[in-house]
C-alpha cells in the first residue's frame, strides 16, 4: 500500500475527517508528488527547499493564497502522519511559508535560445540522433517530460504529424510541426533499432541500453545540452514547456487550445502565460521605447 493510501485511510479512520477534507488534502498531496517527480525527487526524500520549490511554483501558476496555505496544511499533515509511522525522520513541511516564496513567473526561452538549444545535439551518431529528436518533440508539443517518457511507439502518428498522449486517464492528440515529424521519423527508421536489442520493447524514447528513458536521464540530456548552448537561464524540462505555451500566445493561439494541447484540467492554470506575454511586453517597451 502507497504512502498516499495510507494517509487517506489514517485521515478517514482516525482523525475522522470529512470527505471535502480528506478530497482537497489527498489532491494536494498528489499534485506535489506529480512536481517531485518531475524534479526525480520521492515524496519520502523531499526537503523543505524542495517543499519551498513547489510552494514557488504554485504561486507562479497563479494559485490563491488560500490554494497555497491548504497546501502547507496538508503537506504537515501527510508528513506529520509519516513521521508517526517511522517513514520520515522529519517533517520537511515545517517552517516553509506562502510568505518566503516570491511571486515570480515561469522562466521562458526567447525564440533565439531555444533555436540555440535544439541545435545542440550533433547529428552524428545514435545519441545525437536521439537526443535531437527529444528536444523537437518536447518544444514541438509542450507535454511533461514524465508523457515524453512514457511516449510508446503506437503513440505517434508519424504521416499525420501528431503523436496521442495520455495524463491521468485523459487522452490528447497534438500536433507536430515538420522539423521534429522529421527528426522523429529519422530516430524511429535508423536510430531506435540500432539502440534496441528487444523486440518486444514498445517504449518510444530509449536510452542506449535500449530500455525506457527515465525522467532522470533525460534530466541529465537537458543539462548537458544547456551548457554547452552556454545559455545561462536554468533550463528544465518545463522551461521548454512553459516556453511552448508562451511563444504560441504570442503568434495569436487562444487559451483554449494553449489549454487543451498543454492538458490543463483548469483554464486558471493557462492563464498565467498571459501575464508572463504582458510583461515581456513592459521589458521590450522599456528598452525600445526613447523615453521610457
Amino acid at each position: 500500500m502507497d504512502d498516499i493510501t495510507r494517509f487517506s485511510q489514517y485521515l478517514t479512520e482516525e482523525k475522522h475527517a470529512s470527505a471535502n477534507t480528506v478530497s482537497a488534502y489527498l489532491r494536494d498531496i498528489h499534485q506535489l508528488w506529480e512536481y517531485l517527480r518531475e524534479h526525480g525527487i520521492d515524496l519520502r526524500h523531499a526537503d523543505s527547499m524542495a517543499l519551498q520549490g513547489y510552494v514557488g511554483y504554485m504561486l507562479s501558476r497563479g494559485k490563491s493564497a488560500a490554494s497555497v496555505t491548504r497546501f502547507l496544511a496538508s503537506s504537515k499533515s501527510f508528513y506529520n502522519f509519516l513521521l508517526s509511522q517511522g517513514d520520515v525522520k522529519t517533517n520537511p513541511a515545517r517552517g516553509v511559508t506562502a510568505a518566503k516564496a516570491e511571486r515570480k513567473y515561469p522562466e521562458i526561452l526567447t525564440n533565439q535560445e531555444v533555436e540555440l538549444f535544439l541545435e545542440q545535439p550533433q547529428c552524428v551518431d545514435p545519441k545525437g540522433f536521439r537526443d535531437h529528436a527529444m528536444l523537437e518533440v518536447l518544444y514541438a508539443t509542450g507535454i511533461r517530460v514524465s508523457e515524453l517518457t512514457a511516449l510508446d511507439l503506437e503513440d505517434v502518428n508519424l504521416a499525420a504529424g501528431f503523436l496521442r498522449c495520455e495524463n491521468r486517464g485523459r487522452e490528447r492528440i497534438i500536433p507536430m510541426y515538420h522539423t521534429a515529424v522529421k527528426a522523429l521519423q529519422e530516430y524511429i527508421r535508423d536510430v531506435r533499432p540500432q539502440i534496441v536489442m528487444d523486440p518486444e520493447e514498445q517504449a518510444l524514447f530509449v536510452n542506449m541500453n535500449g530500455e525506457r528513458m527515465s525522467r532522470q536521464g533525460f534530466w541529465k540530456i537537458i543539462k548537458h545540452y544547456q551548457e554547452t548552448a552556454g545559455i545561462e537561464k536554468d533550463i528544465t524540462p518545463h522551461t521548454l514547456r512553459h516556453s511552448f505555451a508562451v511563444h504560441l500566445l504570442e503568434n495569436g493561439a487562444d487559451l483554449r487550445s494553449i489549454q487543451e494541447m498543454l492538458g490543463h484540467a483548469d483554464i486558471s492554470s493557462t492563464q498565467v502565460y498571459t501575464h508572463v506575454v504582458k510583461n515581456n511586453l513592459k521589458d521590450v517597451y522599456r528598452k525600445a521605447h526613447p523615453r521610457a
